[in-house]
């Protein structure tokens, strides 16, 4: 079985080479390029990655375009910045290929230093939150995830900023979806991060998940 794997990307040159080049045999990446400035596009078609641009900005948007362009049964998504090994994938895949998982999404293990301490503290007063609204054994929001594509599709999601990954939970939560962790090693990023490598980026995107958080109501 082929699984595309959306790939979302804003100015990763110096991080593609590693993270498609590491890419597992069956797994075919598709890059969303969301506006880079340097040389992404070219790289990930130099290396044989499916190309998207998606021109609306916003990370949500990007996993969304690459989700509609994915052909595949089981579609999975992970960042382009090499903070995840593509290797790792097929454990992520495995629980939803096997029928024991409707979502898996990957729980960070960070390398020292890997996690700066204020995205790692919000990152855990999120997942603790997700335990109590979905009850699901969560302990991260991770961006390495892997479910049915057109069971997700079917999930209509609707923001297309940092809140994306989040209402993916949430909507798949309240539909009943069983949402399982598999853990994985957080390495060290290529380059500066758009969200937790800044406390501005940071902010943003906590703005962008209590909004969701409040737009998807509890159910009764």
């Amino acid at each position: 079985m082929k699984i595309d794997v959306v790939l979302p990307c804003l100015d990763e040159e110096a991080a593609l080479p590693w993270v498609l080049g590491r890419m597992p045999d069956g797994y075919r990446p598709i890059v969303v390029d969301n506006g880079s400035t340097d040389d992404s596009v070219n790289i990930a078609t130099r290396l044989g990655a499916r190309v998207v641009v998606e021109p609306h900005r916003g990370f949500g948007a990007a996993c969304h375009a690459g989700l509609l362009a994915a052909t595949s049964d089981i579609v999975a998504f992970m960042d382009a910045d090499a903070s995840l090994d593509p290797l790792r994938l097929p454990e992520i895949a495995a629980p939803v290929l096997s029928g024991d998982s409707d979502l898996v999404l990957a729980r960070r293990v960070p390398q020292a230093g890997a996690w700066p301490l204020h995205a790692k503290l919000g990152n855990a007063v999120l997942a603790r939150r997700l335990r109590r609204r979905t009850g699901a054994q969560l302990h991260d929001l991770g961006p390495m995830r892997a479910c049915r594509r057109a069971s997700l599709i079917g999930l209509d999601l609707q923001d297309r900023r940092f809140g994306y990954p989040l209402e993916m939970v949430l909507r798949a939560a309240a539909a009943g979806w069983r949402i399982t962790e598999v853990d994985v090693d957080y390495l060290h990023r290529t380059g500066r991060s758009k969200v937790t490598g800044t406390m501005r980026g940071t902010l943003r995107a906590v703005s962008d998940m209590r909004r969701v958080m409040a737009e998807i109501r509890e159910p009764a």
